[in-house]
Protein backbone atom coordinates (compact mmCIF):
# COMPACT_ATOMS: atom_id res chain seq x y z
CA UNK A 1 0.00 0.00 0.00
CA UNK A 2 1.35 3.70 -0.86
CA UNK A 3 2.84 5.46 2.17
CA UNK A 4 2.32 8.99 -0.36
CA UNK A 5 -0.81 10.05 2.34
CA UNK A 6 1.18 10.25 5.24
CA UNK A 7 3.78 13.07 3.90
CA UNK A 8 3.11 15.98 5.48
CA UNK A 9 3.51 18.24 2.62
CA UNK A 10 1.90 17.30 -1.17
CA UNK A 11 4.81 14.99 -3.04
CA UNK A 12 3.81 14.46 -6.73
CA UNK A 13 7.39 12.91 -6.55
CA UNK A 14 8.00 9.45 -5.50
CA UNK A 15 11.19 8.55 -7.61
CA UNK A 16 14.35 10.13 -8.19
CA UNK A 17 16.20 9.59 -10.42
CA UNK A 18 19.74 11.18 -11.01
CA UNK A 19 22.07 10.60 -14.65
CA UNK A 20 25.30 9.24 -14.05
CA UNK A 21 28.43 7.32 -15.91
CA UNK A 22 31.34 5.66 -13.52
CA UNK A 23 33.79 2.76 -14.44
CA UNK A 24 32.63 -0.18 -12.67
CA UNK A 25 35.86 -1.87 -11.93
CA UNK A 26 36.69 -5.79 -11.49
CA UNK A 27 39.86 -7.30 -9.67
CA UNK A 28 41.30 -10.18 -9.97
CA UNK A 29 43.51 -9.77 -7.31
CA UNK A 30 41.78 -11.71 -4.33
CA UNK A 31 44.59 -12.03 -1.31
CA UNK A 32 45.97 -8.17 -1.16
CA UNK A 33 43.64 -7.30 1.62
CA UNK A 34 44.94 -4.79 3.75
CA UNK A 35 44.53 -6.07 7.78
CA UNK A 36 42.95 -2.66 8.77
CA UNK A 37 40.55 -3.08 6.44
CA UNK A 38 39.95 -7.14 6.68
CA UNK A 39 39.29 -6.52 9.96
CA UNK A 40 36.49 -4.09 9.65
CA UNK A 41 34.97 -6.51 7.25
CA UNK A 42 34.76 -9.06 9.86
CA UNK A 43 33.06 -7.30 12.34
CA UNK A 44 30.62 -6.22 9.43
CA UNK A 45 29.81 -9.73 8.97
CA UNK A 46 29.80 -10.28 13.20
CA UNK A 47 27.75 -7.21 13.85
CA UNK A 48 24.12 -7.66 11.33
CA UNK A 49 21.67 -7.08 13.51
CA UNK A 50 17.75 -8.21 12.32
CA UNK A 51 15.38 -5.10 13.27
CA UNK A 52 12.45 -7.11 13.48
CA UNK A 53 14.13 -9.27 16.16
CA UNK A 54 16.63 -6.63 18.44
CA UNK A 55 13.75 -3.71 18.44
CA UNK A 56 10.66 -4.20 20.52
CA UNK A 57 8.29 -2.85 17.48
CA UNK A 58 5.27 -3.36 20.44
CA UNK A 59 6.12 0.07 21.86
CA UNK A 60 3.83 2.90 21.43
CA UNK A 61 4.63 6.79 21.15
CA UNK A 62 3.39 9.49 23.09
CA UNK A 63 1.50 11.77 19.89
CA UNK A 64 2.18 15.03 22.17
CA UNK A 65 6.06 13.85 22.35
CA UNK A 66 6.66 10.93 20.29
CA UNK A 67 10.23 10.39 21.48
CA UNK A 68 9.93 12.37 24.68
CA UNK A 69 12.50 14.73 23.60
CA UNK A 70 13.15 17.96 25.56
CA UNK A 71 11.33 20.93 24.93
CA UNK A 72 14.92 22.86 23.98
CA UNK A 73 15.75 20.83 21.54
CA UNK A 74 12.52 22.29 19.22
CA UNK A 75 14.38 25.68 17.22
CA UNK A 76 11.67 28.03 17.88
CA UNK A 77 11.54 27.00 21.72
CA UNK A 78 11.61 30.20 23.56
CA UNK A 79 10.66 32.45 20.49
CA UNK A 80 7.56 34.92 20.34
CA UNK A 81 6.19 32.34 18.21
CA UNK A 82 6.65 29.34 20.51
CA UNK A 83 5.55 31.22 23.87
CA UNK A 84 1.81 32.21 21.71
CA UNK A 85 1.49 28.54 21.03
CA UNK A 86 -1.98 26.88 22.66
CA UNK A 87 -0.61 23.11 24.68
CA UNK A 88 -2.60 21.58 21.36
CA UNK A 89 -0.14 23.41 19.35
CA UNK A 90 2.95 22.86 20.55
CA UNK A 91 2.13 19.00 21.15
CA UNK A 92 1.59 19.51 16.67
CA UNK A 93 5.28 21.22 16.55
CA UNK A 94 7.25 18.25 18.25
CA UNK A 95 5.30 15.92 16.41
CA UNK A 96 6.01 17.54 12.62
CA UNK A 97 9.34 18.76 13.95
CA UNK A 98 10.03 14.74 14.84
CA UNK A 99 9.14 13.38 11.95
CA UNK A 100 10.35 16.01 9.35
CA UNK A 101 14.12 15.34 11.68
CA UNK A 102 13.24 11.37 10.82
CA UNK A 103 12.40 11.72 7.52
CA UNK A 104 15.61 13.18 6.76
CA UNK A 105 17.62 10.60 8.38
CA UNK A 106 15.25 7.70 6.30
CA UNK A 107 15.96 9.28 3.04
CA UNK A 108 19.83 10.09 4.24
CA UNK A 109 20.05 6.32 4.36
CA UNK A 110 17.96 5.55 1.23
CA UNK A 111 21.38 7.90 -0.29
CA UNK A 112 23.91 5.64 1.44
CA UNK A 113 22.21 2.35 0.46
CA UNK A 114 22.83 3.76 -3.26
CA UNK A 115 26.06 5.60 -2.32
CA UNK A 116 27.82 2.08 -1.10
CA UNK A 117 26.28 0.07 -3.85
CA UNK A 118 27.84 2.72 -6.22
CA UNK A 119 31.41 1.81 -4.44
CA UNK A 120 30.55 -1.93 -4.45
CA UNK A 121 30.97 -1.47 -8.44
CA UNK A 122 33.67 1.24 -8.57
CA UNK A 123 36.18 0.87 -5.88
CA UNK A 124 39.61 -0.78 -7.18
CA UNK A 125 40.10 -2.49 -4.20
CA UNK A 126 38.41 -6.55 -3.51
CA UNK A 127 38.58 -5.90 0.22
CA UNK A 128 36.56 -2.49 0.03
CA UNK A 129 34.43 -4.46 -1.78
CA UNK A 130 34.34 -7.01 0.32
CA UNK A 131 33.86 -4.09 3.94
CA UNK A 132 31.21 -1.99 1.17
CA UNK A 133 28.94 -5.38 0.64
CA UNK A 134 28.50 -5.61 4.37
CA UNK A 135 27.64 -1.95 4.40
CA UNK A 136 25.05 -2.27 1.90
CA UNK A 137 23.01 -4.65 3.99
CA UNK A 138 23.27 -2.18 6.86
CA UNK A 139 21.78 0.59 4.98
CA UNK A 140 19.03 -1.54 3.77
CA UNK A 141 18.37 -2.13 7.28
CA UNK A 142 18.69 1.17 8.73
CA UNK A 143 15.78 2.31 5.75
CA UNK A 144 14.04 -0.16 7.33
CA UNK A 145 14.30 0.47 10.36
CA UNK A 146 13.55 4.42 10.14
CA UNK A 147 10.55 3.72 7.58
CA UNK A 148 8.63 1.45 9.84
CA UNK A 149 9.18 3.54 13.09
CA UNK A 150 7.84 6.77 10.74
CA UNK A 151 5.18 5.40 8.84
CA UNK A 152 4.06 2.39 11.68
CA UNK A 153 4.69 4.73 14.61
CA UNK A 154 4.14 8.55 13.63
CA UNK A 155 2.37 8.08 10.97
CA UNK A 156 3.56 11.32 9.06
CA UNK A 157 7.06 12.10 7.27
CA UNK A 158 8.22 14.74 5.29
CA UNK A 159 9.60 14.70 1.17
CA UNK A 160 13.30 15.36 1.02
CA UNK A 161 14.91 18.67 2.03
CA UNK A 162 16.29 20.44 -1.08
CA UNK A 163 19.70 20.96 0.71
CA UNK A 164 19.92 17.23 1.51
CA UNK A 165 18.88 16.19 -2.09
CA UNK A 166 21.44 18.30 -4.02
CA UNK A 167 24.20 16.77 -1.95
CA UNK A 168 23.19 13.56 -2.97
CA UNK A 169 23.00 14.03 -6.27
CA UNK A 170 26.47 15.93 -6.21
CA UNK A 171 27.81 12.53 -4.56
CA UNK A 172 26.25 9.89 -7.10
CA UNK A 173 26.59 12.01 -10.29
CA UNK A 174 30.31 12.09 -9.64
CA UNK A 175 32.16 9.51 -11.48
CA UNK A 176 35.37 9.77 -9.33
CA UNK A 177 35.02 7.07 -6.33
CA UNK A 178 36.42 8.77 -4.08
CA UNK A 179 34.26 12.08 -4.03
CA UNK A 180 31.80 8.79 -2.95
CA UNK A 181 33.87 8.21 0.10
CA UNK A 182 33.98 11.59 1.32
CA UNK A 183 30.87 13.08 0.38
CA UNK A 184 28.90 9.79 2.04
CA UNK A 185 31.05 7.90 4.57
CA UNK A 186 32.55 10.89 6.01
CA UNK A 187 31.08 13.86 5.67
CA UNK A 188 26.90 12.57 5.39
CA UNK A 189 27.24 9.38 7.92
CA UNK A 190 29.43 11.77 9.91
CA UNK A 191 26.96 14.47 10.40
CA UNK A 192 24.44 12.12 10.70
CA UNK A 193 26.41 10.10 13.60
CA UNK A 194 26.20 13.27 15.11
CA UNK A 195 22.36 14.07 15.13
CA UNK A 196 21.26 10.48 15.96
CA UNK A 197 23.14 10.96 19.23
CA UNK A 198 21.20 14.00 20.66
CA UNK A 199 18.31 11.73 20.31
CA UNK A 200 19.67 8.49 21.32
CA UNK A 201 20.88 10.81 24.57
CA UNK A 202 17.70 12.84 24.93
CA UNK A 203 14.75 10.44 23.87
CA UNK A 204 13.32 9.51 26.65
CA UNK A 205 10.82 7.27 24.77
CA UNK A 206 13.22 3.83 24.78
CA UNK A 207 12.26 2.43 21.34
CA UNK A 208 13.71 5.69 19.63
CA UNK A 209 16.43 5.86 21.37
CA UNK A 210 17.19 2.15 20.65
CA UNK A 211 16.07 2.73 17.08
CA UNK A 212 19.16 5.36 16.93
CA UNK A 213 21.87 3.82 19.28
CA UNK A 214 21.51 0.57 17.04
CA UNK A 215 21.56 2.56 14.29
CA UNK A 216 24.90 4.34 15.03
CA UNK A 217 26.81 1.24 15.96
CA UNK A 218 26.48 0.49 12.70
CA UNK A 219 27.56 4.33 11.26
CA UNK A 220 30.69 4.44 13.67
CA UNK A 221 32.34 1.52 11.41
CA UNK A 222 30.89 3.24 7.89
CA UNK A 223 33.00 6.66 9.28
CA UNK A 224 36.04 4.25 10.03
CA UNK A 225 35.49 2.14 6.53
CA UNK A 226 35.55 5.89 5.13
CA UNK A 227 38.66 6.77 6.62
CA UNK A 228 40.72 3.45 6.19
CA UNK A 229 40.42 3.79 2.34
CA UNK A 230 41.03 7.91 1.69
CA UNK A 231 43.77 7.69 4.14
CA UNK A 232 45.56 5.25 1.79
CA UNK A 233 44.72 7.20 -1.02
CA UNK A 234 45.14 11.03 -0.78
CA UNK A 235 48.27 11.08 0.03
CA UNK A 236 48.83 9.70 -3.89
CA UNK A 237 46.73 12.53 -5.19
CA UNK A 238 48.56 15.77 -6.82
CA UNK A 239 47.89 18.97 -4.88
CA UNK A 240 45.62 20.09 -7.50
CA UNK A 241 43.37 16.73 -6.56
CA UNK A 242 43.38 17.40 -3.25
CA UNK A 243 42.58 20.90 -3.49
CA UNK A 244 39.62 20.10 -5.36
CA UNK A 245 38.25 17.65 -2.56
CA UNK A 246 38.94 19.99 0.01
CA UNK A 247 36.56 22.81 -1.59
CA UNK A 248 33.88 19.94 -1.57
CA UNK A 249 34.50 19.31 1.71
CA UNK A 250 33.89 23.00 2.53
CA UNK A 251 31.11 23.71 0.54
CA UNK A 252 29.24 20.34 1.63
CA UNK A 253 30.04 21.76 5.81
CA UNK A 254 28.59 24.57 4.80
CA UNK A 255 25.44 23.20 2.66
CA UNK A 256 24.87 20.87 6.01
CA UNK A 257 25.28 23.43 8.31
CA UNK A 258 22.26 25.54 7.30
CA UNK A 259 20.04 22.45 6.56
CA UNK A 260 18.52 22.85 10.18
CA UNK A 261 16.16 25.77 9.60
CA UNK A 262 13.05 23.51 8.81
CA UNK A 263 11.34 26.15 6.58
CA UNK A 264 8.78 23.31 5.38
CA UNK A 265 7.66 22.66 9.10
CA UNK A 266 7.17 26.41 9.85
CA UNK A 267 5.14 26.53 6.75
CA UNK A 268 2.71 23.03 6.90
CA UNK A 269 2.16 24.02 10.44
CA UNK A 270 0.88 28.02 9.44
CA UNK A 271 3.27 29.15 11.97
CA UNK A 272 5.01 32.81 10.46
CA UNK A 273 8.31 31.11 8.16
CA UNK A 274 10.42 34.62 8.14
CA UNK A 275 10.07 34.60 11.91
CA UNK A 276 10.79 31.17 13.38
CA UNK A 277 14.01 31.38 10.24
CA UNK A 278 15.31 34.56 11.98
CA UNK A 279 15.08 33.05 15.40
CA UNK A 280 16.03 29.33 14.40
CA UNK A 281 19.54 31.13 12.67
CA UNK A 282 20.21 33.52 15.31
CA UNK A 283 19.60 30.64 18.14
CA UNK A 284 22.31 29.88 20.66
CA UNK A 285 20.65 26.36 21.12
CA UNK A 286 21.26 25.65 17.30
CA UNK A 287 24.42 27.55 16.86
CA UNK A 288 25.47 25.01 19.58
CA UNK A 289 23.95 21.60 17.82
CA UNK A 290 25.74 23.02 14.70
CA UNK A 291 28.50 22.64 16.10
CA UNK A 292 28.37 19.66 17.56
CA UNK A 293 27.36 17.78 14.45
CA UNK A 294 30.78 18.30 13.53
CA UNK A 295 32.02 16.39 16.33
CA UNK A 296 33.01 13.31 13.67
CA UNK A 297 33.80 14.85 10.40
CA UNK A 298 36.51 17.51 11.45
CA UNK A 299 38.92 15.21 13.14
CA UNK A 300 38.51 12.03 9.96
CA UNK A 301 39.20 15.02 7.52
CA UNK A 302 42.37 15.96 9.09
CA UNK A 303 43.12 12.38 9.31
CA UNK A 304 42.54 11.62 5.77
CA UNK A 305 44.96 14.21 5.02
CA UNK A 306 42.55 17.07 3.73
CA UNK A 307 43.86 19.50 5.96
CA UNK A 308 45.01 22.73 3.80
CA UNK A 309 44.60 26.38 4.68
CA UNK A 310 41.72 26.34 2.95
CA UNK A 311 39.38 24.02 5.05
CA UNK A 312 41.09 24.81 8.47
CA UNK A 313 40.27 28.77 7.75
CA UNK A 314 36.64 27.61 6.74
CA UNK A 315 36.52 25.51 9.94
CA UNK A 316 38.04 28.25 11.88
CA UNK A 317 35.26 30.51 10.49
CA UNK A 318 32.88 28.08 10.95
CA UNK A 319 33.93 27.65 14.83
CA UNK A 320 34.37 23.45 14.63
CA UNK A 321 38.51 23.76 14.12
CA UNK A 322 38.88 22.61 17.84
CA UNK A 323 37.26 19.25 16.85
CA UNK A 324 40.16 18.32 15.14
CA UNK A 325 41.74 16.99 18.14
CA UNK A 326 38.85 14.64 18.88
CA UNK A 327 39.30 10.95 19.12
CA UNK A 328 37.03 9.54 16.58
CA UNK A 329 37.95 6.00 17.71
CA UNK A 330 37.37 6.48 21.06
CA UNK A 331 33.82 7.66 20.31
CA UNK A 332 32.84 5.07 17.99
CA UNK A 333 33.93 2.37 21.08
CA UNK A 334 31.72 4.42 23.10
CA UNK A 335 28.58 4.11 20.22
CA UNK A 336 29.23 0.20 20.55
CA UNK A 337 29.27 0.22 24.55
CA UNK A 338 25.84 2.40 24.72
CA UNK A 339 24.40 -0.12 21.94
CA UNK A 340 25.58 -2.84 24.24
CA UNK A 341 23.38 -1.69 27.26
CA UNK A 342 20.25 -1.20 25.41
CA UNK A 343 20.59 -4.79 24.42
CA UNK A 344 21.33 -5.86 27.94
CA UNK A 345 18.35 -3.40 29.41
CA UNK A 346 15.73 -5.27 26.14
CA UNK A 347 17.26 -8.44 27.87
CA UNK A 348 16.02 -7.82 31.73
Amino acid sequence: MSTQHRYARPTDELQWNIPGSFETVFKWEYANGRDALTKLYEKGKAQQWNTNVRIDWSQDLDPENPQELPDESITIFGSDVWNKLTAREKAAVRRHVQSWQLSQFLHGEQGALVCTAKIVQQVPSVDAKFYAATQVMDEARHVETYSRLLHEKFELAYPITPTLKKLLEDVLSDSRWDLTYLGMQVLIEGLALAAFASIRDQAKNSLAAAVNAYVMQDEARHVAFGRLALRDYYPQLTQKERDEREEFAVEACYVMRDRFLAEEVWETLGLPVEECVRYVDSSEELRNFRSRLFTRIVPTIKDIGLWGPKIRRAYANMGILGFADVDAEALSREDERVAHEFDQRARQ
